[in-house]
């Protein structure tokens, strides 16, 4: 990325991820998470459980979505995605790492 594009999330502190930090991250979170309840609430309303051919659409839609999400996530990520144990200590010398 070059020196003109904000990071929208940050590498969390502990465990593999990322954190919304600004109003974008947000907003794209609460986006996936709308789409995802939206879904569930629309194949229980609107599509017979034993179809299973809707059902396997469905969660195709989803993985898509998902791939789509983190994707974005990790481009708009301020640091790489690896897993953290949290701020390194410094005294101990092993940050907190087991």
């Amino acid at each position: 990325m070059n020196a003109m594009t904000q990071y929208w999330f940050r590498p969390k502190r502990y465990g593999y991820g990322a954190t919304p930090v600004t109003w974008q991250g947000w907003l794209l979170t609460l986006v996936m998470v709308a789409v995802i309840a939206g879904s569930v609430v629309a194949m229980n309303l609107f599509v017979d459980r034993s179809n299973l051919a809707a059902w396997l659409l469905w969660a195709a839609c989803i993985s898509a979505a998902t791939w789509w999400f983190i994707q974005i996530s990790r481009q708009r990520t301020d640091g790489a995605w690896h897993w953290r144990w949290g701020k390194r200590s410094g005294a101990s010398g092993d940050g907190g790492q087991r």
